[in-house]
């Protein structure tokens, strides 16, 4: 059985629209980084309020507010980096 050899070459110039396709996602990506923002600031004031009255709850939650938007923030950066790697290494698959 013979099959087609079929590569694969993304370009940015291929189709129109592209570039209002990436301007769309470097938007989107800054959103989520004002979101990531947002969420640190009210989680951490939230674990401080937590905190110095004793609500435990309260404290759990900033923490895991804060924690959840450095990681968040930390994908959003990554994402070009993370998407890039593992399309290089799908395309080395032979």
């Amino acid at each position: 059985m013979n099959f087609a050899n079929v590569n694969l070459s993304p370009s940015l110039t291929s189709l129109p629209g592209s570039s209002a396709l990436l301007s769309f996602a470097n938007g989107i990506a800054a959103w989520a980084l004002v979101g990531c923002l947002i969420a640190l600031l009210v989680g951490a004031a939230l674990w401080a309020i937590g905190s110095h009255s004793q609500n435990m709850h309260q404290s759990m939650s900033g923490r895991r507010a804060v924690l959840t938007s450095i990681v968040a923030a930390l994908f959003v950066g990554a994402a070009p980096a993370l998407i890039n790697f593992f399309f290089n290494t799908g395309v080395g698959v032979h």
